[in-house]
């Protein structure tokens, strides 16, 4: 019974290590591709159950291996970081060999479901891995770490549509490009607070590179474009009203998030960063969802 206990809390802690409640930031996109690329060749936006959950498994365990692999490999500059210096593994709370086990898991995990959706998902599965996992050594040697982060989370719609299609479409492209950039935007917001810290250990963030002023600029222009090629998605994939009315609120909430952060006042980094792109995600997906259910063609504004 104790171990079992013991086994329970070790799973709690590796939850909280990797912050699972942050799927909510690529999950809702990886739904919207699973969606248009049913769509694309069913006609309508439901792929079964078997797809779906295996679509889930999918990236629920590859962002886990992700995150496990990040708190792995910055243990020391998480040790030496008075913000991150309590996580799980430099806190004592999980010992190296546990999370290591819960990473191969996780990895197992992704690659097992990729095999049970289709041979190109299986067949990419490494790709996706070297992205995601590698992301976390990027910020040892390039500025450009953010955009590879954002890359990570953005393969997210694409990979889906690649599970219930078996092929890869360029159209699903452009969501990729938006949650890359929106991505890049937010984790440049909060790379701001680590400045003087990443200067300290020589690690190559932008704010450390190009200071608080031009990073916060940077941000900026990535939610500019990444607006833009959310709109080019939308046209693309002609879709409604409803999915417009979601573009607004995106467009809203990315606004207001920009307007929170100053280079000389981080103290709203934290709801800049989670809570409102929470916001944009599943607000984004629902009316995306919404709109399938309730279609209304944009043609009607004109009437």
């Amino acid at each position: 019974m104790a171990t079992v206990t013991q086994g329970w809390q070790s799973f709690r802690v590796f939850l909280e290590m990797i912050k699972i409640e942050h799927s909510v930031f690529a999950l809702p996109f990886a739904m919207i591709g699973m969606m248009w690329g049913s769509e694309a060749i069913h006609g309508h936006g439901w792929p079964g159950w078997s797809v779906f959950l295996w679509i889930l498994l999918a990236m629920v365990s590859c962002r886990s291996a992700a995150m496990a692999y990040n708190r792995i490999a910055d243990r020391e500059i998480d040790a030496a970081n008075p913000r991150t210096k309590m996580r799980a593994i430099p806190a004592g709370l999980l010992s190296l060999r546990t999370a290591n086990l819960y990473f191969y898991g996780s990895i197992a995990l992704f690659v097992l479901a990729a095999a049970m959706l289709n041979p190109l998902a299986l067949m990419l599965s490494p790709l996706a891995l070297l992205v995601t996992l590698g992301y976390s050594l990027t910020k040892r040697f390039t500025p450009l770490c953010h955009f590879v982060l954002g890359f990570g989370l953005g393969i997210a719609p694409a990979a889906a549509w690649i599970a219930v299609t078996g092929s890869l479409d360029p159209r699903i492209l452009l969501l990729t490009l938006t949650v890359t950039l929106w991505t890049a935007g937010f984790d440049l917001i909060y790379s701001l607070q680590d400045e003087e810290f990443d200067k300290s250990q020589g690690l190559r963030s932008m704010p450390q590179t190009i200071g608080k002023a031009n990073t916060l600029f940077l941000s900026r222009v990535c939610h500019l474009l990444c607006l833009v090629s959310l709109g080019m998605a939308l046209s693309t994939f002609g879709l409604g009203v409803l999915a417009w009315v979601g573009f607004g609120l995106v467009a809203g909430l990315l606004l207001y998030e920009q307007s929170l952060v100053k280079p000389d006042d981080l103290s709203k980094v934290n709801l800049a960063f989670f809570t409102l792109n929470g916001f944009v995600s599943i607000g984004f997906f629902v009316f995306i969802l919404l709109d399938k259910v309730i279609p209304l063609p944009v043609t009607v504004i004109g009437r």
